[in-house]
């Protein structure tokens, strides 16, 4: 093989190499990512079961799961009227109205219930978590904690994702309990639908089996949220082209945005799984 050739057959890959590169080193930043994450969530599970952890938890399920409950039984009421007017119209056009229970019971239950809970503490929440400890990463609290010996993860992180892992099944139990009664509004004292019908419908559909998928799906959010939530504002230092405030607001959307993601992605493959 001469020299001609040799080059003539290397023209071939570095031409198409401009197109490969930021494929493939988008896909080598997602896998470092994954990876940070996951040894991120690993450890900080690991330390919840460490000694005098309890009181930094009942904190934080004060603050995560308390203070949301509110947000949490209004947009509950309001998502179980809206299920009952729209059910209700597109139920009556197939004679079948008396199923009203049934069809907003099991809506909130299996898949709303879980979703938009997870999404109003999000919002509330953990948009709290990213930028309070983003604050304390710029303000040099937490290289404060470590000259301390004082391990970040089991004082910052792991009792978030405890306080989580209680407060959103409780949270989500609510946003339930809340809509059917939102839907008993809009369906028997609204728009005339046998209130015995309601409740029948409602107790004769509902199964232990859907109520455990919610409650599974809401831990697994609540694991995804506190976890993504803690990790964007533990390495706000690390924001590209970013200090300070800037990047503790950067870091406080990231997780926000991405967390909301991650619950529909995760909401559908956990439905797969459980179906």
């Amino acid at each position: 093989m001469n020299m001609t050739n040799w080059k003539n057959r290397n023209d071939v890959p570095r031409a198409r190499w401009p197109l490969i590169h930021p494929l493939g080193k988008g896909m080598i930043r997602l896998i470092n990512y994954l990876g940070a994450v996951s040894i991120f969530m690993g450890k900080s599970l690991f330390m919840i079961f460490q000694p005098r952890q309890v009181p930094l938890i009942i904190e934080q399920v004060y603050s995560i799961g308390a203070r949301s409950a509110l947000i949490v039984l209004l947009v509950g009421l309001f998502t179980g009227m809206v299920l009952g007017l729209q059910l209700f119209h597109t139920l009556v056009k197939f004679g079948s109205a008396g199923v009203l229970g049934s069809a907003v019971a099991l809506s909130l239950v299996r898949e709303l219930g879980p979703v938009l809970t997870a999404i109003m503490v999000t919002a509330r929440a953990g948009s709290a978590m990213a930028a309070e400890i983003g604050s304390q990463r710029i303000s040099e609290q937490i290289d404060a904690l470590v000259t301390m010996r004082i391990d970040p993860l089991r004082y910052l992180v792991s009792p978030r994702i405890a306080a989580s892992i209680i407060s959103f099944p409780l949270l989500t139990a609510l946003f339930d309990i809340i809509g059917i009664i939102g839907g008993y509004i809009t369906g028997v004292m609204l728009l005339g639908v046998n209130a015995g019908a309601y409740f029948y419908r409602v107790r004769s559909s509902v199964e232990m089996e859907d109520i455990t998928s919610g409650f599974v799906k809401a831990v697994v959010f609540a694991v995804i949220v506190s976890t993504i939530c803690c990790f964007q504002g533990y390495f706000t230092h690390m924001q590209k082209d970013s200090y300070g405030a800037k990047a503790v607001g950067l870091s406080t959307t990231s997780a926000v945005v991405l967390s909301c993601v991650l619950i529909l992605v995760a909401d559908y493959v956990v439905t797969s799984l459980l179906m």
